[in-house]
Formats: structure tokens, sequence, C-alpha cells
């Protein structure tokens, strides 16, 4: 039996209303970290070829965490092919942060106590690997301490994790309901 306080933000989490450009199910939780946790995951695709993916983990202890300085923690992880250049380029690192506090702010998420990291993986291969393709991603691990005054404020943190899924996959956040203009070469493609 799960307290009223967390079943009410696991219901809302599972029961939240994702964009249409990001596919998201209910994943195992960890159990060992928190006495509560719910955990999803969602992948990006584009004509059947995915783009990137995350996980998102709310972890709920009534008793608090000193070290999260609050009762609840998100934990997020984002793993997204890049090209070559963003790959090694070296403010990709500030960057992706940067995606991850913007996606937070735009959707007014209240948050403290946030760390992460983030790596930038280039891959070339060699030998009898050589024939392989080269592959090029980064991956973004960050944790926060959401403020929640109500169960609805944890809406504001999953459209912030939404956000941050498309950018890292180069895909635009836009509204469900609003229209995007494909760039005129598209066409000619």
């Amino acid at each position: 039996m799960y307290p009223v306080v967390f079943d009410e933000l696991r219901s809302r989490i599972l029961g939240y209303s994702w964009s249409d450009k990001l596919e998201v199910h209910e994943i195992p939780a960890p159990t060992r970290i928190s006495p509560f946790s719910v955990a999803i995951e969602g992948s990006v695709a584009i004509r059947e070829d995915e783009l990137g993916s995350g996980r998102l983990i709310l972890l709920h202890d009534p008793s608090g965490s000193e070290a999260w300085q609050g009762t609840s923690r998100f934990v997020a992880m984002i793993r997204a092919d890049v090209d070559p250049s963003m790959a090694s380029d070296p403010l990709v690192g500030r960057v992706a942060w940067s995606w991850l506090t913007d996606s937070l702010e735009s959707h007014h998420a209240v948050y403290h106590a946030e760390a992460g990291t983030v790596t930038s993986v280039v891959s070339r291969p060699f030998g009898q690997l050589a024939a392989d393709p080269e592959s090029n991603h980064i991956e973004l691990r960050a944790s926060w301490t959401p403020t929640f005054s109500t169960a609805e404020d944890v809406d504001s943190h999953l459209g912030s994790w939404s956000d941050l899924c498309l950018l890292s996959c180069g895909v635009s956040p836009i509204p469900d309901d609003i229209a995007a203009i494909s760039p005129r070469r598209a066409e000619f493609a």
C-alpha cells in the first residue's frame, strides 16, 4: 500500500498525456533506494528509427532524505544519438545540461538540489569490427528534488522530462495541437 501522497503522484505520472512524439510506458522501479518509487521509460522515433530514449524515476521516502533535501527525488537518464560534430564539441555537456534546466524553468517546475553528468561517446570501430557503423551519442544523467504543493505540480516535471527527451533527439517539443512547418528543402529530399 502506498502513502496517499505518493499514490497521487504515481497516478498522475502513469496517467499523464505524453506528446505523440514520445512513446512512454511503465518499467520496474528500483526497490532498494527508497521505500516507494515509480519508473517510466520513453523513446523518440521517427519513421521507425529510434533517435533516443530516456527513463524517469520518482523516488519517495516519507521520512525524507538529507541528501535529497526533501521527501521525493526525480532521477532521469537520457541517451540520444547525435552527429559527430556535436559528440566531439567541448560545450556539449553544458548545452545538454541547459536543456534540462531550461525545460524545468519553461514548465515552471519548482525544484532544488539538482545534480548530474553529461557523457559524450564517440565510437569508431577498427579491425574485425571496421564494417560496423560509427556511433555518436550523449547521455545525460540527472536528479533533482521537486517541490510539490499539490499532486498536480508533478505535471510540470513530466512536461520538462518530455521536452528534454525530444530536445536531446533534435525533435522540437512544440505542442501537439500546433502544426510544425517543414523546411522547404524537405520537399526535395
